[in-house]
């Protein structure tokens, strides 16, 4: 079990590796609701200044 973390001396890459990607894996989604959030926002205030000025 220990030679398959191993993996002939190249573990600490090939796991450093998938660590990172997993990492990427998960704050993308979350970086991306984030910045959604903040456009719709944007966008609903434009639009309510927008309808005001309108009025």
């Amino acid at each position: 079990m220990a030679e398959f973390f191993h993996m002939g001396g190249y573990g600490l890459y090939v796991w450093g590796s998938f660590g990172v990607t997993a990492i990427c894996m998960i704050a993308e989604p979350l970086l991306l609701r984030g910045r959604s959030r903040g456009i719709r926002k944007r966008i609903a205030r434009i639009a309510r200044s927008e309808q005001g000025a309108h009025q």
